[in-house]
């Protein structure tokens, strides 16, 4: 989960942090000779924010990376919930798209690409159970050896 979440602030900091060249052709942009930097456009940068939290935000860029996101604060005590996603390929060509809400239970994504638990219950083997009844009935007697000791002997517990 961590790696995700490294992951997704990467690239949303690829995104917001590339260069602002989409008004020139990549050969144009200013990029120095000596480094091997392959210049992604931004394509689409809309924004708005209407200045009473409520705000909407759209980036595509020439790689393929696109993430719109909305908020509005209509979360408890005013708090600010947000909702959107993200999209990119993979470095194996797998397309992976995120989708997300935060809110007062936190970051909470969605996505096929994501790791998830196996199904519970899952089969026990019957040696387990087996195990699991024999200590069952052994601390039932045990109970029933104490309860017994009491009844006939209460001094016998100090």
């Amino acid at each position: 989960m961590m790696k995700f979440v490294i992951l997704a602030a990467a690239v949303c900091a690829v995104a917001f942090g590339a260069p602002r060249a989409s008004h020139l052709a990549a050969s144009e942009a200013s990029v120095p000779s000596d480094h091997n930097t392959t210049v992604v456009p931004i394509l689409e940068d809309k924004r708005t924010n209407d200045n009473n939290g409520t705000f909407t935000v759209n980036v595509k860029t020439g790689n393929g990376i696109t993430m719109s996101e909305s908020g509005s604060p209509s979360g408890t005590n005013g708090s600010v919930v947000q909702t959107g996603e993200f999209s990119y390929t993979a470095p194996d060509g797998t397309p992976v798209t995120v989708k997300f809400v935060a809110d007062e239970n936190g970051f909470q994504p969605q996505s096929n690409m994501m790791p998830v638990a196996p199904a519970f219950p899952h089969p026990i083997a019957q040696f387990v159970l087996d195990q699991i009844a024999f200590a069952a009935k052994e601390d039932a007697a045990r109970s029933l050896a104490l309860a017994d000791a009491v009844f006939e002997d209460p001094a016998s517990l100090s």
